[in-house]
């Protein structure tokens, strides 16, 4: 696991961008470019874009339920896929695939507070729950994380008084204790994102 980051270090996130804390799936895959993983998702070019604010206007107005609109920029050995309202990233049917052979982990919550961390490695769920309820796990290994998810600020007890403020943060926080890739306001700001539309794959 790498990074020390806690829900504290994400707070900028609600105070800069509002709108996609309300709504988003972030994916980061390992050993892809941005391009190639626009590529393996079979996305159909839409342009670049710079900074994460652009990428909100032409997702609400591009996307279905059934085709998201993604932007990805490649951050050091990973790539980092972004979507406004969208979901493609925490799709088993799309994820699983995609991680034969590497690591994925991505996160995701709509406008109704429903949420998911997921974390595949070469092709199997190896931890998923829902940062609301991080008490409740499944996956391949739903325990492994407990020291990480304690460290970067989920409740993991039971309790109807449990503390769920900034599950969100955590998330975030989660995710760069996997990954390594830390997000930060700089990158957010100036990420130069290849943009895509890719379908999503129905359930069986």
């Amino acid at each position: 696991m790498n990074g020390i980051t806690t829900a504290a270090d994400y707070t900028w996130l609600e105070e800069r961008y509002a709108d996609l804390m309300e709504a988003y799936c972030v994916t980061l895959v390992r050993g892809l470019t941005a391009e190639e993983l626009l590529k393996e998702l079979r996305a159909e070019p839409a342009g670049r874009a710079t900074g994460v604010a652009a990428l909100a206007e032409p997702s609400y107005a591009v996307q279905t339920p059934y085709r998201m609109y993604v932007g990805a920029t490649t951050v050091g050995d990973w790539a980092l896929m972004l979507e406004y309202n969208g979901y493609l990233g925490i799709r088993d049917e799309a994820m699983l695939p995609l991680s034969r052979g590497r690591t994925v982990v991505s996160h995701f919550r709509n406008v109704n507070a429903v949420d998911h961390f997921n974390w595949y490695e070469d092709g199997t769920l190896r931890l998923h729950f829902e940062p609301l309820f991080a008490y409740h796990r499944d996956g391949s290994h739903p325990d492994e994380l407990l020291t990480e998810m304690r460290e970067s600020g989920f409740d993991l007890s039971e309790a109807d008084d449990r503390d769920t403020d900034h599950h969100t943060e955590a998330a975030f926080a989660l995710a760069h204790r996997v990954t390594g890739i830390r997000l930060t306001p700089e990158l957010f700001e100036t990420a130069e994102f290849t943009c895509g539309v890719a379908a999503v794959p129905r359930s069986a």
